[in-house]
C-alpha cells in the first residue's frame, strides 16, 4: 500500500533521472550507445535531434513495455520489444523526414540504429520489465538525457573548435568565434571535425568524470 502511495517525484524516483546524468551515465560509464555519439557529433543541431529521438523512443518503449510487462510471455518478450522500438522509431523517422527533411538526411542511417540502440534494450530489459509504468517513463527520461547530455557536449565543442559556429535548430549556422580572433591569427582546428575526434572529447570527458568521483574509478 505504501507503494501506492509514493508521490510521484519523491527522492527514489528523481534518482531514476539524475542519476543517469552523472553516476550511471548510459555512455561515459556504461559505455552504451556510444557509436551514434560518435558519427552524429560533428555538428550541434543534428546531435539535439537525435538526443529527443532517443529520449521519445526510450520513454515510451519503457511506458508500453511496463503496461505489458504482465501479459509478455518471456519466450518472445525480446520479439515484443524490436517491434515497440521499431514502430516508434518509424514514427520518429515520419516525423523527421516531414518537419525536419535536412537534418534527417544529416543522420542518415542513424535515425533506423535506434531501433538497435544497446540504451534502449537495456533499460527494457533491466527496468521496464519488471517496475510499474512511471517508474519506466523517468527512467527513460533520465536515460535519454543522460545520452543526449553527451552527445550536445561533444557536438558543441567539436563544431565550435572545428568551425568557429553552431548550427542550431530552426536558425542555421551561427558564428561564435568572432572575426577580429582570425583577424589576430586564430585558426579553425579542422582535426576536430574528423571522427577520431569524437571519441577524443569522450574519453576527456570520461577522465573528468572519474578524475571528480573517484568511486567511479573502481567501477
Amino acid at each position: 500500500m505504501s507503494s501506492e502511495k509514493e508521490p510521484l517525484f519523491s527522492a527514489k524516483n528523481l534518482k531514476l533521472i539524475t542519476t543517469p546524468l552523472g553516476a550511471q551515465n548510459p555512455i561515459t560509464i556504461q559505455v552504451l550507445g556510444i557509436c551514434s555519439a560518435l558519427a552524429v557529433t560533428v555538428k550541434l543541431e543534428p546531435a539535439i535531434v537525435l538526443s529527443i529521438s532517443v529520449m521519445f523512443v526510450t520513454v515510451f518503449s519503457n511506458l508500453i513495455i511496463s503496461l505489458l510487462r504482465n501479459t509478455i510471455p518471456s519466450r518472445i518478450r525480446i520479439i515484443v520489444q524490436l517491434v515497440v522500438v521499431a514502430s516508434l522509431v518509424i514514427i520518429v523517422d515520419q516525423v523527421l523526414k516531414a518537419f525536419a527533411y535536412e537534418v534527417s538526411l544529416q543522420l542518415s542511417v542513424f535515425v533506423g540504429l535506434i531501433i538497435t540502440n544497446c540504451i534502449i534494450m537495456g533499460r527494457l530489459e533491466a527496468f521496464a520489465l519488471g517496475n510499474r509504468p512511471w517508474p519506466s517513463v523517468l527512467d527513460g527520461i533520465g536515460n535519454g538525457a543522460g545520452y543526449g547530455f553527451i552527445l550536445v557536449i561533444v557536438a558543441f565543442f567539436r563544431e565550435l573548435l572545428g568551425t568557429g559556429s553552431l548550427t542550431l535548430p530552426g536558425l542555421g549556422a551561427v558564428q561564435i568565434v568572432p572575426d577580429i580572433f582570425y583577424e589576430l591569427g586564430y585558426a579553425n582546428n579542422g582535426f576536430m571535425i574528423l571522427p577520431p575526434m569524437a571519441l577524443v572529447v569522450v574519453g576527456i570527458i570520461i577522465w573528468i568524470q572519474r578524475s571528480r568521483n573517484k568511486d567511479l574509478i573502481e567501477s
